[in-house]
């Protein structure tokens, strides 16, 4: 009833709804009187006595079912299909209606049968009309004002002709203060080229961009930008880095508009922000599917634990398993800063969310067995590591003890507390180790495998299920290239790389983190088959660092090797050129789970590894170097360290063409 009463109820206040609301009412009324002129002509004086009540009759229902299909809730200015069916619906209604309530009272023989067809074409009219000539004179009116502030916009090309290419078109001609004039639009579909979008020509395929930008500029229309209306999706990180070295030769400025489905973009920036083009863009991995149940069943109404929750693949864990509502989550990390500054995220951000920030060394087997048997984690995420590679090679005790014995406390520590799963973060830099950070991790993998495959044999007393995720460089991680690029480009220069042929792999933070928690769902209903397995995480193609300092360059709107140089400065120790997910005699096997393959690498016996951590721990208590060099091979039969080779550099590139 109050449902009802709040549709019908009247507008208070003299305003424009109301104004509009009265306009169409009266409309009813008058639309019955000329659909019975229209009707009979002349001989409408002989139906007076029924004219009354019967415009009477319609306009009451007419007003009634206004407010039933909310046909006023539209803004004329931006009358559009959606308000022309709400008008055919109230208006059939109406209709319908007056003829139920004609046929019970006279039978309809006081008026022609027909009016009612007429009436409904009449009203439809009637109301629908007003609103379109009403936003044709406001759109008259706002181009004309567009159009004298036209020479005051940046002229813009667009790439796709599309829905996103439509939207961002109509919203430049809508709104007065905006930056932009699209002067033209390329696309790859050829039955699209020669025709518009709201008055803008497909010009041509994005293969002819010199040649339609020369066009363009012949006609005093010369573009300044170059923006991408699709999904990073659809365009690869080949085809965009090439598309970055073009645009630098034709002086245009690369940008996108951001994913118009993405709902935190939309609401941080707007949906029509203009984005530059930035590093991760250039990746061009495609997007993932991600089984959404099972990882939700990982981790929610459970108790999960991150260790070096405060640091980048820690932080972004805690994020999304914080979404994904467990029943308490803690976090875990020596350093005071990273870990204040992670908690205080969570209280801000997820002020429901059950959370204790716990400060303490992985490194502290006493510690770790108090927390987790205080805490009971049921999930156990161990992110907690040493990972530079040039400072774990000048203290590999530190090392040792963080990435070796670390990993080992906090294992055991989740098996005393009774865990469901132990995930550890991996790294390539274990495949065929050159490193003592890499050496150090393959051993830490090596224990994990141990445990899990006796956890399966039952033998021990234990259920904990352990597995290992091995994925390669994070972009835009602590310490990482990215950063360090960054900060040298705002500096003028140089950029820095160790070698021209120097290789990594990359990945997002984000896309690592999601993949990790895909590796881990499916891990836990894996069968016994993939008990000591390593999940690893597909990351691509990888990527010259040579390459990625141009590119961040170029994106920089600067030009390599004139603008900014690109020094060598030799690798370092322990760095090799190329990395590997996997050792030859590790093939990877596909899973059902995508983006994620698991590997067979050698495991090693629980009982004799544990002798040899134990000789690492004791070797780490009196700093004796050689001795932890010599276990370290022993443990890892493909670490070898490398010499230092000298660094030839090759003659830098032709420099690209370049538009004034």
């Amino acid at each position: 009833m109050r449902k009802l009463k709040e549709t019908f109820r009247l507008p208070l206040i003299f305003d424009r709804r109301f104004l509009a609301y009265f306009h169409d009412i009266l409309v009813a009324g008058v639309s019955f009187i000329v659909s019975l002129y229209l009707r009979v002509g002349d001989g409408i004086i002989h139906y007076t006595q029924a004219l009354v009540p019967g415009v009477i009759l319609f306009t009451v229902i007419a007003a009634a079912a206004y407010r039933l299909f909310g046909m006023n809730s539209g803004v004329w200015r931006y009358a559009s299909l959606r308000d022309l069916m709400a008008i055919a619906r109230a208006v059939t209604t109406t209709i319908l209606v007056f003829l139920l309530l004609m046929f019970l009272v006279t039978r309809l023989e006081a008026l022609p049968r027909s009016v009612p067809l007429i009436n409904w074409f009449v009203l439809v009219v009637l109301l629908g009309g007003p609103r379109l000539l009403y936003r044709l004179a406001k759109d008259r009116r706002l181009a004309g004002i567009l159009e004298s502030n036209a020479r005051d916009r940046i002229p813009v090309l667009l790439v796709g002709a599309g829905d996103e290419a439509e939207i961002f078109i109509r919203a430049m001609a809508t709104d007065r203060d905006a930056a932009y004039r699209v002067v033209g639009i390329l696309d790859d579909k050829g039955g699209r080229i020669g025709r518009e979008i709201h008055g803008v020509k497909v010009l041509g395929r994005l293969a002819e961009l010199s040649s339609v930008v020369g066009d363009l500029a012949a006609g005093g229309q010369c573009p300044r930008r170059l923006i991408l209306t699709r999904p990073r999706a659809r365009l690869s990180g080949t085809r965009l880095g090439a598309l970055v070295e073009k645009c630098e030769a034709l002086n245009l400025v690369l940008a996108r508009l951001p994913d118009l489905t993405d709902f935190r973009d939309a609401v941080a920036e707007g949906p029509m922000t203009v984005r530059p083009i930035v590093i991760e863009d250039l990746l061009g991995r495609p997007q993932v599917a991600l089984d959404k149940g099972a990882i939700d069943g990982l981790v929610a109404g459970r108790t999960v634990l991150v260790t070096g929750a405060g640091g980048t693949i820690g932080s972004e864990l805690t994020r999304q398993i914080a979404q994904l509502k467990p029943r308490r989550l803690i976090l875990l990390d020596h350093g005071e800063f990273n870990l204040y500054s992670i908690e205080m995220e969570m209280r801000e951000n997820c002020p429901d969310l059950d959370c204790r920030a716990v400060l303490a060394n992985v490194r502290d087997r006493n510690r770790m067995l108090e927390v987790f048997r205080e805490e009971k984690p049921e999930l156990v995420f161990h992110a907690a590591a040493l990972k530079h590679v040039p400072m774990v090679e000048l203290n590999p005790v530190e090392g040792v003890l963080t990435n070796v014995l670390g990993t080992r406390n906090v294992a055991d520590a989740a098996i005393a507390a009774g865990a469901a799963a132990m995930v550890l973060i991996s790294t390539d830099k274990a495949v065929r180790s050159t490193n003592v950070m890499g050496a150090t991790k393959r051993i830490a993998e090596c224990y994990c495998q141990a445990l899990d495959i006796v956890a399966s044999s039952g033998s021990k007393g234990w259920q904990t299920r352990f597995m290992t995720v091995r994925f390669g460089n994070v972009l835009g991680s602590t310490g990482s290239v990215v950063p360090l690029f960054s900060r040298q480009l705002r500096a003028g220069g140089p950029l820095t790389v160790t070698h021209p042929e120097v290789c990594r792999y990359f990945m997002t933070v984000r896309e690592a983190v999601e993949l990790v928690l895909q590796a881990s769902a499916y891990g836990m209903n894996a069968g016994r088959d993939d008990r000591g397995r390593i999940f690893v995480l597909d990351m691509g193609q990888p990527v010259k660092i040579v390459d990625l300092a141009r590119q961040m360059i170029r994106l920089a709107g600067l030009r390599p090797d004139k603008d900014i140089k690109i020094t060598f400065t030799g690798l370092r120790p322990g760095e090799k050129l190329y990395e590997e997910m996997f050792a030859a005699a590790e093939p990877p096997e596909q899973t059902s789970a995508e983006g994620v393959l698991v590997a067979s690498p050698r495991a090693v016996d629980l009982a004799i590894l544990r002798r040899s951590l134990d000789e690492l721990d004791a070797a780490c208590a009196t700093a004796d170097a050689g001795r932890l060099q010599a276990l370290l091979h022993h443990i890892v039969p493909d670490y070898r360290q490398l010499e230092t080779e000298p660094l030839v550099v090759p003659p830098a590139e032709d420099p690209l063409p370049h538009q004034a």
